[in-house]
């Protein structure tokens, strides 16, 4: 028995859709390096990296940069080195982790929240900065100086705020308006402020490149543990970027043919599948570097609702 499947996929996969370095790692520190300690050697990265095509020079060029652009930590011993993600990066990548794993069931009171501010008060770099980051936490633009929002993550919108040094510039109302709630012009107002056809899109690609991979799960065990970590790095990548534009809009403002939800119901169930032998592959890698590397923490079971520790054959293990 082999998994001729799984193999020919995910060389088609790479063949077709070959991942940049620089985003492939940044998929790799989310999903496997943060809850295994959060540190890695580069000699384990370059070996979780080799079954995807990628030689050590890429890789080492692209830690170089991402260290360079403030993402990584270097701290060198002898003549090896190992990375860690810096602390904001960290705050990053904790964000990231929510709209990921966490599935989007967000209910509407018929609230929104309006984040504005006067261009003369604000730098040039500074509104650019800002702009980039509410649109990153989903806000639509009403105009060059005005965002909008119906639940977005309040905390969220505080911290980048005082991140962007631009508290005393920017205004945050929050306010119910019942007729626009029930009216036509929300349809307008949300096709104006979000591209959800394009996110959707997205989705429905990832639904018609994964399903099949599920369905094949749902019957044969993956006999590779190098192979259940391949194609679990690809689920997550290509989920990461097809979610990566998503405002999460509560579920009342989404329209009817939303893929959204079905996206995420693959990725949890073909990341169950593959749990076992990923995280096997994972763990003995990260020990060729350093013997005490630990297992993932406990947070990590609790990704899409709750994971459950099973063997490769998909039987449960004793807790």
């Amino acid at each position: 028995m082999s998994n001729c499947f799984l193999t020919s996929w995910s060389e088609t996969y790479l063949a077709e859709h070959p991942p940049r370095t620089k985003s492939l790692v940044m998929t790799l520190f989310g999903d496997v390096i943060r809850p295994h300690g959060g540190a890695l050697w580069l000699g384990s990265l370059i070996r979780l990296l080799a079954p995807f095509g990628i030689n050590d020079r890429l890789v080492r060029t692209s830690v170089y940069r991402l260290a360079e652009e403030g993402w990584l930590s270097a701290q060198r011993e002898g003549r090896r080195s190992m990375y860690t993600l810096r602390p904001q990066a960290s705050q990053r990548f904790q964000k990231a982790h929510q709209r990921i794993y966490t599935p989007s069931d967000l209910t509407w009171d018929g609230a929104w929240t309006q984040v504005f501010f006067l261009s003369a008060s604000i730098s040039t770099k500074q509104r650019a900065d800002l702009r980039k980051a509410l649109l990153w936490e989903g806000f639509g633009a009403l105009s060059p100086f005005a965002f909008i929002h119906p639940s977005p993550d309040l905390n969220a919108l505080n911290a980048l705020i005082e991140e962007n040094h631009c508290a005393q510039s920017v205004y945050v109302v929050q306010q119910k308006n019942t007729e626009l709630s029930h009216s036509k012009a929300l349809a307008h107002l949300i096709d104006e402020c979000w591209q959800l056809d394009e996110v959707s899109l997205r989705y429905s690609r990832f639904i018609e490149r994964f399903a099949p991979v599920l369905a094949y799960l749902r019957t044969q065990p993956v006999l590779s543990d190098e192979l259940a970590f391949v194609m679990r790095t690809l689920l997550i990548h290509e989920y990461r970027r097809a979610q990566l534009h998503d405002p999460q809009l509560p579920l009342e403002l989404l329209p009817k043919s939303w893929s959204g939800k079905q996206a995420y119901e693959i990725c949890h169930q073909v990341y169950q599948h593959l749990l076992a032998g990923s995280q096997t592959h994972i763990l003995a890698t990260l020990r060729t570097e350093d013997e005490n590397a630990p297992e993932a923490d406990r947070y990590f079971y609790e990704r899409f609702g709750g994971l459950e520790k099973t063997n490769r054959n998909g039987l449960k293990q004793a807790s």
